[in-house]
């Protein structure tokens, strides 16, 4: 099918720039809002994320204006996304149903800070009644004349009733911070609706129906307008009054978390005056003082290389195959720990990877005698040209995602093709700004000459993330455009710890900074030179700390910390970084080489953990609606034999050759599950003639720790995993980009559910370990520490903070910390008495 007319113009006007798609279509109204959303990302009128806001406004109030107009935008808490005042606008001539007899035909997405959109909010309360008009902005091939539209106040409805006010008057000064915009409004006409008596809203000569949405945005009213309301009966006035009175404690709410969220609290250092800076995340701790230096994409030449048709196009299918399955690791990854805006940028780079245009042009190529990576790149190169010579912003961006995935198949394909250089770096130690950076290239960073890093993508728990703690390189990531578009040579600060880049600093500042970086530098290395020492508090209570890893090539780095073992090898990782299952010999292999790296160090491997958000696409599972309620873990073992048996029998076989060997379940809920699966560990054991090995669970959903004691009876140790804890306890969707600042395993409903298994593994003299997030956070290592748990696994450079916050206290300091915390109303109350463990 063509593709429609996307003419965009982008007109300044009054400092809001426009965006209008022509012949646009849309599957629903989801799919409309995020359109528009995507194109006020794509102008960077807002950042990424802005356009999920959009559709959950839009799941508390309609924003269908009537005539075929529909207003979105985001919610007011959000504001903080919005990076200046915009409005795109999705001509849609198919139309697609908003609501139940309501087809939209024009979609105007608005991103404001300010009131301006009250303004814009009154324009096309007065256009949609200019029915001949709205009817040729929907068929126009004039983007032009859609925009202008959208300039004009237009001439004022003509009245329909008398300006006088009615009997009963009570004036007020409008004290919403953002104005009567759509959702007060609405509320407005709700009471009035409800009312027999006859109302009117006046603004200075101009005066409103309150039972008509249309009539009272066309006031355009602003916070700090004086309105007389009036009524012919003082009951219904004082009714009418006290609802719209009711309102400004929400919606001073709503602006207070939306300035909240955009000016967000600035963990250590901070520059004097009003700094300017661009907010990204917290991917690697610390500050770093450098000139931008901006890593330009390598100019990449791909050898043409003929193969067999059939070689090539297996070839081709293995390497996006294995593409995919990265992707998807990635976007669930962040999904999980930013939220659903960030990775839909991901999740648009992973839907490239089936474009039919694309494959079909790559084999037509290898038909022509080419080489499969060669055709490949030029079908990328040629799709991603005719896509940025088109002028649309939105599809510029998509020619961008394409250039990158594109790569990522290459590097499949070959990895000498991976993509990034990094040998013109300067002599000085730089602030290495890029897009986005892969693992290879993070790994090799020389740190001398690279003193932080910031890119414009990513996520904080990527590879890449990871990797620069792993140097102690402070990192943001996901740091949008903006970055890009510094000034290379020009000084700035990275802020690992608040996720900041700080612009143009002050002489003073600079000097702040560097004493800042020493202080943190001395703490540090004072930390270091003790982390080979046990966590041993000031009274003899001994905790034992290690490491979570998933290969044995982390192995050294984790004992260099201070590790003294792993607590969690995350055998999902060898599923998911490959386009199949790794045979029984492959995993005997890996696992005996963590054994043999640990040494006498004790090795905890969790069997195979699939489900929720780790989706592995080979193994061909069914789709389900809830997957974190559905078949996972332990469940998934127990009806697929064929991925438990192998698995087992790699394991025995590894400890059939000596080490500290352990083995635990994942997403136990009861007993039999257990049973059912110690039995299939004691029967591959007999067969191999392999040693009996600790078999342990994960307490991961309330049931197992309220049925701890029962549990207990059958394992010989606990592993709590606090992260999925989290998400159970407190019905939280970790996934859910609204709600997951409130996932906090500091909430007390967490840590009671934390006593409880303890309490309940000592009924059988079973030890308890955490293996989740708040293990490798020093104040909650030490609440887990008061509340009995005996053994922290965490990241590997989390361990000499977290030992040393231990051996700072006594264990009945901290138990009674614990049941402080345990008394709290909830985890912010709980944080609050961080330092008294000090």
């Amino acid at each position: 099918m063509p593709a429609p007319s996307a003419t965009m113009p982008r007109i300044a006007q009054s400092g809001s720039p426009e965006l209008v798609r022509i012949a646009a279509s849309a599957a629903d109204k989801d799919d409309a809002i995020r359109q528009v959303g995507q194109l006020l990302v794509a102008a960077g009128c807002v950042a990424p994320g802005y356009e999920d806001s959009m559709v959950r406004r839009e799941a508390v109030a309609n924003t269908f204006l009537g005539a075929g107009v529909a207003i979105p935008h985001g919610l007011g808490e959000d504001k903080g996304l919005v990076r200046h005042d915009g409005i795109a606008i999705l001509q849609l001539r198919e139309g697609v149903e908003w609501n139940p007899g309501q087809t939209a035909h024009l979609v105007v997405g608005i991103a404001a800070n300010s009131d301006s959109h009250i303004a814009i909010l009154r324009r096309l309360t007065r256009l949609i009644q200019d029915e001949a008009r709205i009817a040729h902005l929907i068929a126009t091939d004039d983007a032009e004349a859609i925009a202008r539209a959208l300039h004009e106040d237009g001439a004022p409805a003509a009245e329909t009733v008398p300006a006088e006010d009615y009997a009963e008057v009570e004036r007020w000064t409008l004290d919403y911070p953002s104005g009567l915009h759509a959702r007060p409004a609405s509320a407005w006409v709700e009471a009035a609706r409800g009312l027999s008596a006859r109302l009117r809203v006046r603004h200075g000569a101009e005066t409103a129906d309150p039972r008509s949405l249309v009539s009272l945005l066309q006031l355009g009213l602003k916070a700090g307008d004086m309105i007389v309301l009036s009524a012919d009966e003082r009951a219904a006035l004082d009714t009418f009054v006290k609802t719209v009175r009711r309102l400004t404690a929400r919606e001073k709410e709503d602006a207070a978390r939306a300035a909240a969220k955009a000016s967000a609290p600035v963990r250590g250092w901070k520059p004097s005056g009003e700094a300017k800076a661009i907010a990204g995340v917290a991917a690697s701790p610390g500050l770093a003082i450098g000139r931008v230096h901006i890593l330009a994409p390598a100019e990449l030449v791909v050898p043409d290389e003929p193969v067999d048709l059939v070689a090539g196009g297996a070839a081709l299918e293995d390497a996006l195959t294995r593409t995919r399955a990265q992707m998807k690791v990635l976007i669930d990854d962040t999904t999980r720990r930013l939220g659903a805006g960030e990775a839909a940028i991901f999740k648009a780079q992973a839907d490239l990877l089936d474009d039919t245009d694309l494959i079909t042009l790559t084999c037509q190529l290898m038909v022509e005698g080419h080489g499969v990576a060669w055709s490949w790149d030029q079908a990328v190169g040629r799709i991603a040209g005719q896509l940025s010579a088109l002028g649309n912003p939105v599809l510029a961006a998509r020619a961008a995602d394409l250039h990158d995935v594109g790569r990522r198949v290459l590097a499949a394909m070959d990895p000498a093709l991976a993509a990034g250089s990094l040998s013109d770096l300067p002599e000085e130690p730089c602030v290495l700004i890029a897009s986005d950076l892969s693992p290879s290239d993070t790994a090799t960073l020389d740190t001398s000459r690279v003193a932080g890093v910031a890119t414009a993508l990513g996520g904080p728990t990527s590879h890449s993330a990871i990797l620069a703690r792993t140097l102690g390189l402070p990192s943001i990531v996901a740091g949008g455009a903006q970055l890009l578009g510094l000034e290379p040579g020009a000084c700035v600060i990275v802020d690992g710890d608040s996720g900041r880049v700080w612009l143009d600093p002050t002489p003073q500042d600079l000097e702040s900074a560097r004493q800042w970086i020493a202080e943190i530098a001395d703490k540090r290395a004072a930390e270091a030179a003790e982390r080979s020492r046990p966590a041993i508090t000031t009274d003899g209570h001994e905790i034992a700390v290690a490491a979570n890893v998933n290969r044995p090539d982390q192995v050294e780095f984790a004992l260099v910390q201070g590790g003294e073992g792993v607590g969690l090898m995350r055998t999902e990782f060898l599923f998911l970084e490959r386009g199949q299952s790794p045979s029984e010999d492959e995993q005997e292999a890996i696992y005996r080489a963590m054994i043999e790296a640990l040494g006498p160090r004790p090795l905890i491997v969790r069997a195979l953990d699939i489900g929720g958000d780790k989706q592995v696409p080979h193994l061909d599972l069914p789709r389900e609606e809830n997957p974190f309620l559905g078949v996972r873990g332990a469940r998934l073992l127990l009806r697929r034999p064929d991925l438990l048996e192998p698995q087992l029998r790699a394991l025995y076989r590894a400890a059939r050759a000596g080490g500290d060997l352990s083995i635990m379940f994942p997403m136990i809920t009861s007993a039999w599950e257990l049973i059912r699966l110690r039995e299939a560990c004691e029967a591959i054991r007999i067969e191999l003639d392999a040693p009996v090995v600790p078999i342990g669970i994960m307490i991961e959903v309330p049931a197992a720790a309220v049925q701890a004691k029962a549990l207990a009876a059958h394992a010989d140790f606990f592993s709590i995993g606090t992260n999925d804890l989290t998400q159970y306890a407190l019905a939280i969707d970790r996934q859910n980009p609204d709600l997951a600042a409130e996932a906090d395993s500091l909430h007390p409903a967490v840590l009671r559910l934390i006593a409880m298994a303890v309490e309940g593994a000592k009924g059988h003299g079973r030890w308890v370990g955490v293996c989740g997030g708040i293990a490798g956070d020093p104040f909650g290592a030490a609440l887990l520490v008061g509340l009995g748990v005996s053994e922290l696994s965490m990241t590997p450079r989390d361990i000499p903070a977290v030992k040393a916050r231990i051996r700072a206290a006594d264990k009945a300091s901290l138990e009674a910390l614990a049941r402080r915390a345990l008394e709290m109303e909830g985890a912010a109350q709980v944080r609050a008495l961080d330092g008294e463990a000090a």
